[in-house]
């Protein structure tokens, strides 16, 4: 029984690092913002992050830890387009390292029949690190090159480099946009993506200074322009625009071409949501608008206990940030 519970807490693992990028916020160093993990919510500060956990007899597992900032230590960490890099490098440690820590509160009392605890180790860990890494690069780069590929042998129009990026790109969203709802109908990544409204509602709160308390933070939207579903719909537009400008010659030296232009399209992806969400009334908003609608998804209303972990992580977050940190910028 115990561990048929530690494989369904893997599987539940897994399912949500395949959405990282999509239940985190694309934050700026001088901005908070947060992740939803099994259960919990993950806050960040520029200088500090703390993470809430609900335990399975309903009390909360608390942690928090300074966080060194990237770009005080390297002022190039900084720059356009090299920032967007660094912040979605860094926010993919820190998801990881907090959903990893969510996903041994829930083993947290079990134990295997020999009576040793029952907890994700490092071999664990770096398994789903490898096979996360594989189903990307599997689903969102080679089938969907791969099946356009396809498609131009039976309908040689497709061809012209413009088309062919663009049904790529439709293949690619579609593959995207199915797991994101296939994942929805599952409870359990549902009350994950409760936690992710629950984020962004505390988010949008201390952004407008109200009081962190359940009953004035349920009053704010679960959709906010910089989380990481808008971030991904982005990249996805922009990657098709990039791409119409690659010349496809051979299907290998294609392939490679969309991972080596990966670092390209994120840094420019996070500049488009940068600017987006700072004038919301902007062309750029227009780009970012998908990903709100989708975030109809990727978020869903989060009850009061819910909210309560988002505000306990962001408090316990600021306290650090007190400590270690400078001064805030409130978008």
């Amino acid at each position: 029984m115990n561990n048929m519970k530690f494989l369904l807490n893997h599987l539940r693992f897994h399912t949500a690092l395949q959405l990282l990028l999509a239940l985190e916020s694309a934050e700026e160093e001088t901005l908070v913002g947060g992740q939803a993990v099994l259960e919990g919510v993950m806050m960040r500060s520029p200088h500090a992050w703390g993470i809430a956990v609900r335990k399975p007899d309903q009390t909360l597992a608390i942690h928090s830890e300074p966080l060194a900032k990237a770009s005080e230590k390297s002022p190039w960490k900084a720059w356009p387009f090299v920032r967007g890099i660094m912040t979605l490098g860094s926010a993919m440690v820190l998801g990881f390292k907090a959903l990893r820590y969510s996903a041994d509160v829930a083993l947290e009392d079990e134990k295997t029949a020999s009576g040793e605890k029952l907890e994700m180790n490092g071999w664990v860990a770096a398994f789903n690190i490898i096979l996360s890494l594989g189903f990307f690069i599997f689903m969102y780069k080679f089938l969907p090159f791969a099946a356009a590929r396809s498609l131009h042998h039976r309908f040689p129009q497709t061809g012209n480099q413009a088309l062919f990026a663009l049904v790529e790109g439709i293949i690619r969203l579609a593959i995207f946009l199915a797991f994101i709802w296939l994942t929805s109908r599952w409870q359990d990544i549902r009350r994950v993506y409760q936690y992710h409204g629950a984020e962004h509602k505390t988010v949008f709160a201390f952004e407008d200074h109200s009081p962190l308390a359940a009953e004035s933070v349920q009053r704010y939207s679960t959709f906010h322009p910089r989380c990481g579903t808008s971030f991904l719909m982005t990249v996805m537009i922009i990657s098709i625009a990039v791409y119409a400008l690659v010349p496809v010659h051979g299907f290998w030296i294609g392939f490679a071409m969309r991972l080596l232009l990966l670092p390209v399209i994120a840094g420019s992806s996070y500049e488009v949501i940068r600017y987006a969400a700072k004038r919301r009334s902007s062309l750029f908003a227009l780009m970012t608008a998908p990903g709100l609608w989708l975030q109809r998804i990727t978020t869903q209303p989060p009850d009061d206990t819910q909210i309560e972990c988002a505000i306990v992580a962001l408090n316990r977050a600021m306290e650090l940030e007190a400590q270690h940190g400078g001064e805030m910028v409130i978008a």
